[in-house]
C-alpha cells in the first residue's frame, strides 16, 4: 500500500495543480470547488486502500491534452513495470479513446497498450495492434521486435520468418543467423513429427540463409546418425570445424561412433591429432587418451595427458589422469591420488559447461536461445582451464 501511494502522489498533485490551473483560467469558483472536492476524494480512496477508484478519480480529473499525456503513459508504464497490468491497460484504453490525440501520441498509446496485452498474456490483442504500427515510421521499429517475441513464445516460426525478414529490411541489419535459428526450430518440430522430408528441407533453408549455423550442422548430424547414413553424418558434424570451432566438443563423441560403425578408427585418430595440433580443446584430447589407453596402454595415455596438460591446462584434463594414477598407485600414495581425486570431482560437478556471451548466464545445457537474455547464438561451451 505505501509504495502505491507513493506512486500516486505525484499524479495526484500534478491533478490538483491542472485542476487549479483551468480553474484559475476559467474563473469559475463553483468549477473549481468541484475539481477540489474530486482532489481529495481521490486522496480520500488512496489512504482507505481502495487504489482501483483513486485511479478512477484521478484518470477523469486530468483531462487529456498535450499537457497531461505523457503523465497518462507515465501512470501506465509504472503500472505494468509493478505487474499491475489490468490498472496499465486501463490507464491506456482510457487514453486511446480520447479524440484529441496526434498521431504522434496515438501510436505511442497503442505501443504501450500492446505491451500491456503482452504483459498480460493477451498475444491476439497485442499482435493486433503492432501489427497497425508497423505501418506508422514512429514506431514502426519496436513494433517489429515486440512481434518477434509474440511470435517466438508462441512458436509461429513462419510468422518469425516473415518478420524477421520484414525488419531486417527496415533496420538494414542482416538477421540471417537468427533467421536460420528459426528454421532449425522448424526442423525440430519436423523431427518430433517423424517428416524427415520436411526436416532436411527446413535444414537445408537454414544452411542456405545461414552457412554457419553450427546447430544445422548438428541437427543434420543427428538425423543422419539416426538414420545410420554415417558417412552424410561425418559431412555433417565436421562442417562445424569451419563454421565455429568453439562447438567442436558437442562433435567429438558422435563422430567416433560414425567412424567406429564404419569400422574406421584409424582415420578418427587421424582426425583427433589434427584438431589437437590446431585447436586447445580438451574434449578431443580426452578422447584421445581413451584411445591410446586401448590401443598401447595406462602409461602411454598418461604420458600423453601430461604432454597436453603443459600446453593446455584443465581440470578435466587432471581428472583423467589421477583416475590413470590411481589404477597404478601404492596404498600411501593412492590415499594422496583419492584425496585430490575427490577434490577434482567436486570441482567438475558444480561447474556449468556453457556460457552465454551476452549475458553471462551459465549452466550444463546448451541453449540455442539464451533463457536469461533471450539472444540467439550466444551461448557456447566454456573455454579455459574449467572448460574446453
Amino acid at each position: 500500500m505505501n509504495e502505491l501511494l507513493w506512486l500516486l502522489l505525484p499524479i495526484a498533485a500534478a491533478s490538483g495543480w491542472f485542476a487549479a490551473r483551468r480553474s484559475f483560467l476559467e474563473q469559475s469558483a463553483r468549477s473549481n470547488n468541484h475539481l477540489s472536492l474530486d482532489y481529495f476524494r481521490g486522496l480520500n480512496y488512496l489512504l482507505n486502500e481502495q487504489p482501483d477508484k483513486a485511479i478512477d478519480v484521478f484518470i477523469k480529473l486530468i483531462d487529456v491534452d498535450s499537457d497531461t499525456v505523457e503523465t497518462h503513459l507515465a501512470l501506465g508504464a509504472l503500472f505494468r513495470r509493478r505487474g499491475e497490468v489490468d490498472r496499465a491497460i486501463r490507464i491506456h484504453q482510457n487514453l486511446i479513446a480520447r479524440p484529441t490525440l496526434n498521431t504522434e501520441q496515438r501510436s505511442q498509446a497503442l505501443l504501450e497498450l500492446g505491451q500491456d496485452y503482452f504483459c498480460a498474456g493477451l498475444l491476439d490483442r497485442a499482435e493486433d495492434l503492432l501489427l497497425q504500427l508497423t505501418h506508422s515510421p514512429i514506431h514502426q521499429l519496436r513494433a517489429y521486435y515486440q512481434l518477434l517475441d509474440i511470435y517466438q513464445q508462441e512458436h509461429d516460426w513462419d510468422k518469425a520468418i516473415h518478420t524477421a525478414r520484414q525488419l531486417s529490411q527496415v533496420c538494414g541489419e542482416s538477421l540471417h543467423p537468427v533467421i536460420a535459428q528459426y528454421h532449425c526450430e522448424q526442423a525440430d518440430y519436423w523431427r518430433q513429427q517423424h517428416d524427415l522430408n520436411r526436416t532436411h528441407q527446413a535444414l537445408a533453408q537454414a544452411l542456405h540463409v545461414d552457412p554457419n549455423c553450427v546447430r544445422a550442422s548438428l541437427l543434420e548430424g543427428e538425423l543422419s546418425l539416426q538414420t545410420a547414413d554415417y558417412p552424410r553424418a561425418i559431412t555433417a558434424f565436421k562442417r562445424v570445424e569451419q563454421q565455429d570451432p568453439d562447438y567442436l566438443s558437442e562433435v567429438i563423441e558422435p563422430l567416433q561412433q560414425c567412424y567406429e560403425q564404419l569400422q574406421q578408427t584409424d582415420q578418427f585418430a587421424d582426425y583427433l591429432n589434427g584438431l589437437l595440433k590446431q585447436y586447445n580443446g580438451i574434449t578431443p584430447m580426452l578422447v584421445m587418451a581413451k584411445i591410446l589407453k586401448q590401443q598401447q596402454g595406462d602409461q602411454h595415455a598418461a604420458d600423453f595427458i601430461v604432454k597436453q596438460l603443459h600446453r593446455c591446462p584443465s581440470i578435466r584434463g587432471l581428472d583423467h589422469l589421477l583416475d590413470l594414477a590411481l589404477m597404478r598407485a601404492g596404498n600411501i600414495t593412492h590415499d594422496h591420488l583419492l584425496l585430490l581425486k575427490d577434490m577434482t570431482k567436486q570441482l567438475l560437478r558444480n561447474k556449468p559447461i556453457y556460457k552465454c556471451g551476452h549475458c553471462g548466464f551459465t549452466g550444463k545445457t546448451l541453449h540455442w536461445q539464451c533463457p536469461s537474455c533471450k539472444q540467439w547464438n550466444t551461448v557456447k561451451p566454456i573455454q579455459g582451464i574449467d572448460g574446453e
